[in-house]
């Protein structure tokens, strides 16, 4: 095993809660030297969102989403705290932030300021809506752009609601393309300033849906679990109270979830399009074949046909299926379980050390030795 890919890499992470924090999460599972900066008051908001460790207290969220990191409360506001940021900067590789568009500039760390003292540094900055616009200086929150990028619209049952996901889909989703981007300008050998915003990232999601209305006029509507160009695809109920996923995205696949149900030489269900103009009656046909049959004999028919099905699981089931366990989808890091590595490279994986740490646990050791052999100026020593 080699070392860790990114390990010649260092990153300031400044963002907080979740999409700018997981960006810069990925770079240290991958081994880079990452920075968590945190107000010295309250720190990350996220260290007190939603669940907590019964064992010490701490966020769930904040021992995933700032594993790996080196953790350092500073005030920004303060000279020397700003004197010690900037010092660490000056031998960065990259800088993660989520202010505000203007927050940055107004405390003197805006990139000409930075690209001054470090020309080389990639300046990744995660917002709601970007840095330009008609909207930049809109608070930026996940949920807005779920229902400002079109997935509400098409979320839901025909007629009803429009829903939102029950997860933190898009800051997760930006989290990646904030770490894929700033891998490009990595790439690139030029320092420069990365904009990525929720509402864009969320939105690349939506495929082609803005090419159907722009060309012919058509959207895409709600239909529960279901797609329009594709039938059977959906959730069903079999016999035992438990739910199955089933997918027909191809004519191949849905040829033989066509032999499952019996009706593999009905003409009406030969294609796509004529699968398409009788989608109800089809997916009747689907309803009413899962319903006379419990879970595990409707997965072993169609896992023998080689039709596409899966159960439906929760987490409980995923805690011991035997899959996730084989791929180590699931680890423990100090002792807490949370998701594996986002990806397996063969030659230079990634490494899951420690979760995220308390306020200010290496404070003292940066403010020693900043990056490692790089000690800070004295009069910013502890």
């Amino acid at each position: 095993m080699t070392a860790a890919p990114l390990a010649d890499l260092r990153v300031i992470d400044l963002s907080t809660v979740i999409a700018g924090p997981n960006c810069a999460r990925y770079f240290a599972d991958f081994g880079a030297d990452v920075i968590k900066v945190e107000r010295p008051d309250t720190g990350d908001s996220l260290r007190n969102m939603a669940w907590r460790d019964p064992r010490d207290g701490e966020g769930l969220w904040w021992k995933l989403v700032n594993r790996n990191k080196r953790v350092i409360a500073l005030d920004l506001k303060d000279d020397v705290d700003r004197t010690l940021l900037v010092h660490l900067l000056r031998d960065a590789n990259v800088l993660v932030e989520n202010f505000r568009p203007g927050t940055l500039e107004r405390l003197g760390l805006g990139p000409d300021e930075l690209h001054a003292i470090n020309p080389a540094l990639v300046i990744t900055r995660v917002t709601g809506f970007g840095q330009t616009g008609p909207y930049r200086n809109r608070p930026g929150f996940a949920s807005i752009a779920e229902v400002m990028c079109g997935l509400s619209s098409i979320s839901g049952e025909p007629g009803g609601q429009p829903l939102l996901p029950p997860i933190a889909l898009t800051d997760e989703v930006t989290g990646l393309v904030g770490a894929f981007a700033t891998m490009v300008a990595l790439h690139s050998g030029v320092g420069q300033v990365v904009d990525v915003s929720l509402l864009e990232s969320v939105f690349q999601m939506m495929g082609p849906l803005l090419s159907l209305y722009k060309l012919t006029g058509e959207m895409q509507p709600r239909l529960g679990a279901g797609l329009p160009y594709t039938t059977p695809r959906g959730t069903y109920l079999c016999s035992d109270g438990k739910w199955v996923g089933v997918s027909a995205s191809s004519d191949t696949v849905a040829g033989r979830v066509l032999d499952v149900l019996g009706v593999g030489g009905d003409e009406r269900f030969a294609n796509f399009a004529g699968r398409m103009a009788n989608r109800a009656a089809l997916e009747l046909i689907m309803i009413e074949w899962c319903k006379q049959r419990p879970q595990a004999e409707v997965l072993r028919i169609f896992t023998e046909a080689e039709a596409a099905v899966g159960p439906v699981m929760d987490m409980a089931d995923i805690a011991v299926d035997e899959h996730y366990a084989a791929r180590d989808a699931i680890v423990n890091v100090e002792g807490t379980p949370m998701q594996g590595l986002i990806a397996k490279l063969s030659q230079t994986p990634g490494v899951l050390r420690w979760q995220g740490r308390s306020i200010d646990a290496d404070g003292d050791d940066i403010r020693a030795n900043g990056w490692g052999g790089d000690p800070a100026p004295k009069e910013l020593r502890p």
